[in-house]
């Protein structure tokens, strides 16, 4: 028990508050990081999802790209590719889990442009060009999942480290507050009682 607590009724009170207050407040913890931790599975089971279509589409498009080197030259790919836009239409907006600010990725899927003359290109390049075009389109979502997946891991460790310093410090200090100042009332009480006894027996000796 903390010394400096003094044995009073208005303490064990306040203990007992405070005791209720590290409870509830536990529980809040634990059941907020089994919400955060089932968020974050999921998560992690959709971005492996989209990792595996990204490893497959990207393979194919890089194997239509070395096709489109050998068949055109990759002096005139890299031109071609010099004249492909970057991308910018896209906002990054946030939404809360648990008070958790992840982001959502908004971007509008345009129809498929060609920034090329066909004449002097070939189906290869088509093919590099609609691959990679899924490949920038699944980045999108893969990002925005694991940007997710952090900031929920992180909030999840900063939850479990608040719980744990309630479940294994401050709940077991009040416990003892609590216990202590219960203790020592009740036996004030039982000498209260005794004295009260013996005073009272004597009063009746004297009649």
């Amino acid at each position: 028990m903390d010394e400096n607590v003094a044995n009073t009724k208005t303490n064990l009170i306040a203990a007992k508050a405070t005791l209720d207050l590290s409870i509830n407040g536990f529980d809040l913890l634990d059941k907020k990081r089994n919400v955060l931790i089932m968020s974050m599975m999921g998560f992690i089971d959709k971005a492996e999802e989209v990792q595996n279509k990204v490893t497959v589409v990207f393979k194919e498009a890089y194997n239509a790209l070395k096709t489109a080197n050998i068949t055109m030259g990759i002096t005139n790919v890299e031109q071609i590719s010099q004249t492909v836009p970057e991308v910018e239409d896209f906002n990054v907006l946030v939404k809360s889990i648990m008070g958790v600010e992840i982001p959502e990725i908004q971007h509008k899927e345009h129809q498929m442009e060609h920034y090329y003359s066909f004449y002097h290109t070939n189906t290869a390049l088509d093919v590099a060009f609609k691959e990679f075009q899924q490949v920038k389109e699944l980045l999108f979502e893969l990002s925005e999942i694991e940007d997710s997946v952090y900031k929920l891991a992180m909030e999840v460790k900063r939850t479990q480290k608040r719980a744990n310093a309630l479940q294994n410090i401050q709940i077991p200090k009040y416990k003892g507050i609590v216990k202590s100042i219960t203790e020592v009332l009740e036996e004030k009480d039982r000498e209260e009682f005794f004295r009260l006894k013996v005073v009272k027996k004597k009063h009746g000796n004297k009649s």
